[in-house]
């Protein structure tokens, strides 16, 4: 999966995303389209529930968009096979989740070299210890989630989202428990 390096790290044309209840249908996302330069930053804000989450999963290619485009380094992601973005995810996207979506059973080494696993690198351990240093949570490396302060698995989310170095970061309401 080569990445164009011309191209915008993300463009998103005319995006909606809809949701069928039983209610009847909910429109979460309406119309959005933005450009994002590689190299800069981006902050999505406004009021709970006004569907930033919901962007951001289509962002990220976690969910199509019931309308519109979204690209990352241009290559056209809202039409791609599952299987296509699971493997776009795992390569060359970081992503920090609201509720850290760590995994119990794994320590906290273990869980960032998860994300290194996934995409596919050989030097996993080292990576995650050198990365755990950095933030400051060497001594949490063998504890798992439950044994960690809020803060230290908010750190270890972001550790996990940056070890495989990604082309872009998601990052949703990152700084919630730090």
């Amino acid at each position: 999966m080569k990445a164009d390096t011309t191209a915008a790290a993300l463009e998103v044309e005319d995006v909606k995303k809809e949701f069928i209840t039983d209610a009847g249908p909910v429109r979460a996302v309406n119309g959005i389209s933005l450009e994002v330069a590689a190299g800069t930053s981006l902050a999505i804000t406004g009021e709970s529930g006004c569907g930033k989450s919901t962007l951001l999963s289509m962002l990220g290619a976690l969910e199509a968009p019931s309308e519109g485009q979204v690209s990352i380094a241009g290559e056209e992601v809202s039409e791609m096979a599952e299987e296509q973005r699971a493997r776009m995810r795992r390569e060359r996207i970081g992503f920090v989740f609201q509720s850290h979506n760590l995994q119990p059973f794994l320590t906290a080494v273990e869980n960032i070299s998860l994300q290194l696993s996934l995409a596919g690198a050989n030097e996993e351990c080292d990576d995650s210890l050198e990365l755990l240093a950095s933030l400051g949570l060497a001594e949490a490396a063998n504890k798992y989630p439950d044994q960690l302060s809020g803060g230290e698995r908010q750190r270890i989310a972001v550790a996990r989202a940056l070890v495989h170095q990604p082309s872009l970061i998601l990052a949703d309401e990152p700084t919630g428990s730090l």
